[in-house]
């Protein structure tokens, strides 16, 4: 329980980093909001690697294998925001901000799963 409550704080940390860049990208830079979403995703996730080494899997090996996985599990984890960041903002009709926190519930589930196995 107390890594998967880490594991929330990280993800936090790195939800704070990926959806203010992205408004940042969009609102001020005039970004068009999938770009800045896959943009944004990918700086979480490099961020999201090194906490989670140093702050949520403790033991976990840091090698060339387990990087590789980690970004393939991570590449994955970005299609399926981009799946969802379209799926809710072109069907759906949502405000890019908001579909950007349901997208970040669903792969937050995803990448805890594989990141786990990835990094053992």
């Amino acid at each position: 329980m107390g890594e998967f409550l880490r594991f929330g704080i990280v993800g936090f940390i790195t939800f704070l980093a990926d959806y203010g860049l992205l408004f940042i990208l969009t609102e001020f830079f005039n970004i068009e909001y999938l770009l800045s979403s896959g943009i944004a995703f990918s700086f979480a996730v490099i961020l999201n690697y090194f906490l989670c080494l140093v702050f949520v899997f403790k033991n976990a090996k840091n090698g060339n294998k387990q990087f590789a996985l980690f970004m393939v599990t991570s590449l994955i984890g970005l299609l399926l925001n981009q799946l969802c960041m379209w799926m809710l903002v072109e069907v759906v009709i949502l405000h890019y901000m908001f579909a950007k926190i349901i997208s970040t519930g669903i792969v937050m589930l995803w990448n805890y799963f594989t990141k786990r196995q990835a990094l053992k």
